[in-house]
């Protein structure tokens, strides 16, 4: 299924390139944060891997609406 020219797998592709790169950026701030000596995690660390998990989840329920249309196009119709 798709909207325009952009499939929703598609999308969730680009969602996951963006989870990566959020991940690195996080890995990031923990490395600058025991370089300072920091015992705790960064808040801003923590900010990021909760901006992850929510871009993870989006690319998820995306993949779930394409494998929603696809059933629905191989189920007969009563």
């Amino acid at each position: 299924m798709s909207r325009g020219d952009t499939s929703f797998e598609s999308l969730a592709e680009q969602l996951d390139a963006i989870s990566e790169q959020i991940a690195d950026t996080a890995l990031d701030e923990l490395k600058a944060a025991l370089r300072r000596g920091e015992q705790k995690r960064p808040a801003t660390e923590r900010t990021l891997t909760q901006a992850r998990r929510a871009v993870e989840k989006a690319a998820h329920l995306l993949r779930n609406i394409d494998r929603d249309a696809a059933a629905d196009r191989d189920d007969p119709v009563d």
